[in-house]
């Protein structure tokens, strides 16, 4: 029985991951598409490219919830929440049009205290995440988990509040590497 309803937990999930993927995907080909249309900017792209990763990785993480059993409806909505957040962040990277600002870089900016703010409250919500999963998920993850989510939102934090140059693409590409590291650590395989 909990099989069958994780299963159907897991398609409205993969609707609202879909969506988020469908947003990202839509909005990078669209600089193909029309090149001249808004200028582009590498911050915004890298944070696209990490949201992209995360939209997948996030699928991939929330398997272990296949081996929860007593599911409650709170649990549910958790889970279904939490992937709307992920949503939203791709739909604040790629909104409809941006010819009020001149191009990514200043409708990102313009943005970024809602981006950043959302983001650090995805980093409060995993440690919600890795608890449903149990005990055992939180030891199997150790001490670097804690560590990293709070540096994480203390990032987000400083990244919603200053416009640096400098802090934002540091931020950004160190983001993306530390990800694709901590994936192929982590969650390289399922057991």
């Amino acid at each position: 029985m909990d099989a069958d309803l994780f299963v159907h937990v897991r398609v409205l999930v993969g609707m609202v991951v879909s969506l988020g993927i469908a947003k990202l995907l839509t909005g990078l080909v669209g600089f193909v598409q029309h090149p001249t249309r808004a200028k582009t900017y590498g911050v915004h792209l890298a944070w696209s490219a990490s949201m992209l990763l995360m939209l997948v990785h996030f699928w991939w993480w929330e398997f272990r919830l296949s081996h929860l059993h007593g599911w409650h409806f709170a649990t549910y909505a958790f889970v279904v929440y939490y992937a709307v957040m992920f949503f939203a962040l791709c739909a604040l990277l790629f909104p409809d049009n941006v010819d009020e600002y001149d191009g990514y870089e200043g409708y990102f900016h313009s943005r970024r205290r809602w981006f950043f703010g959302l983001l650090a409250f995805t980093f409060l919500l995993d440690f919600v995440d890795a608890a449903i999963k149990g005990q055992g998920r939180l030891l199997e993850l150790g001490i670097e988990f804690p560590i990293r989510n709070v540096a994480y939102i203390g990032l987000c934090i400083t990244a919603a509040f200053v416009r640096n140059e400098t802090f934002h693409r540091v931020f950004a590409g160190g983001n993306l590497a530390y990800q694709v590291y901590w994936i192929h650590r982590t969650y390289e395989t399922l057991s």
